[in-house]
């Protein structure tokens, strides 16, 4: 329902703000980069905002691993176990280096994949999770059915080349944009360096640095995943946020990856603005009549946010639609008020308001709720 919203709200975009709107979306031209395939896209609407090729199947290199990083935080969220490498693990191009008998957490693998592209890293991952390589890809196409990932399969979880190993620039940028939403990734994937403190041998520390030279690069630089292999070329998945506007680039076989990134970043955020709830104004008071408590928060739970050319975003009004009072009991997650976007007196985008709390009904007088009735 999410995506057909999102879908639905696309279109109705393209034609509210007509001829113009739609030339700046298929600007393509503009750009001159390097890829084979590429894709810019918005993490919070859900919006291709400029791309070429981006369904094209190609080989996605050491970008796999954002898949791998992200069902091994996930599972270290539940059980941060104890890994012990072994023999069955080690695996040939780069490396965290490790050697049979060292014991480090699941989570440090993820360090490893994220930083220096670890294969060593991604085979304890998969092993230790699933018990074989080949159980673990079927854990990964799952989830990328999951995703929406409808042009990829995986066969291996570090991105070394295979037969029917593949995925598309667009599929990468859902991924990307899913593993974000994942606290521990993303603070993870912003990380320029990760020091792994080794359960065995215990004095053992070892820092690894990250090959993701865009974080230096480009100051608006959030993260991102490296990948090449002969047969893939330089592939990167990279994220960026300014001005509230989250966005994920992707591209496939680019010999200039690196300033083809910027180019994209740079494309996105001269030309489009995020409309949205701010972290600063999410929170309204609302009072209770009745209730144990006399006021509750309310707030806007969807972040997702609406993303127009940007001379267009600084006409758009917001109007936040609360009723003076409401009668407890009042529960959590309940439905309070509305928050409207609204562009030339047309709504663009509409967000329910919800309780942030509990407030239960208290026996009140008589008088009390006839004033409450009529005077307030």
């Amino acid at each position: 329902m999410k995506r057909f919203f999102c879908l639905v709200l696309s279109m109705s975009l393209a034609l509210f703000f007509g001829s113009e709107f739609s030339r700046v979306s298929g600007a393509e031209d503009s750009l001159s980069l390097s890829a084979e395939s590429y894709v810019l896209y918005c993490a919070d609407s859900k919006q291709v905002l400029l791309s070429c090729d981006m369904d094209k199947v190609l080989p996605m290199a050491s970008t796999t691993k954002i898949m791998t990083s992200l069902l091994c935080l996930e599972y270290a969220e539940k059980n941060d176990k104890y890994i012990e490498f072994q023999d069955s693990m080690i695996s040939e191009g780069s490396s965290m280096y490790l050697k049979s008998g060292e014991v480090l957490r699941l989570s440090d693998l993820a360090a490893g994949m994220m930083m220096v592209s670890g294969n060593d890293a991604a085979n304890a991952t998969a092993i230790s999770i699933s018990g074989s390589i080949e159980a673990f890809a079927l854990l990964m196409n799952e989830r990328a059915k999951q995703i929406g990932m409808k042009h990829t399969n995986f066969r291996n979880p570090s991105g070394l080349p295979e037969t029917d190993h593949y995925s598309t620039a667009y599929d990468l940028a859902l991924l990307m944009a899913e593993a974000l939403d994942n606290e521990e990734f993303s603070r993870l994937n912003a990380m320029k360096s990760v020091t792994v403190d080794f359960i065995k041998p215990q004095s053992q520390s070892v820092t690894y640095n990250n090959h993701n030279k865009l974080l230096s690069m480009y100051e608006y630089c959030t993260g991102g995943k490296t990948g090449y292999t002969k047969e893939a070329g330089r592939c990167l998945v990279t994220c960026a946020e300014k001005d509230g506007l989250r966005l994920v680039a992707v591209t496939m076989n680019d010999r200039n990856d690196w300033q083809d990134h910027i180019s994209l970043y740079e494309y996105g955020f001269e030309n489009f603005a995020a409309v949205g709830v701010e972290e600063t104004e999410s929170f309204y008071p609302l009072r209770v009549l009745g209730g144990e408590n006399e006021s509750v928060t309310a707030f806007v739970k969807d972040k997702d946010k609406c993303i127009l050319p940007a001379d267009k975003s600084k006409n758009v009004k917001v109007q936040v639609m609360l009723p003076a009072f409401v009668f407890a009991p009042v529960k959590k997650g309940e439905r309070v008020g509305k928050v409207i976007w609204l562009f030339d007196d047309e709504i663009i985008m509409e967000k329910d308001l919800v309780a942030n709390e509990d407030s239960r009904y208290v026996r009140v007088s008589l008088l009390k709720r006839i004033f409450h009735r009529f005077f307030l």
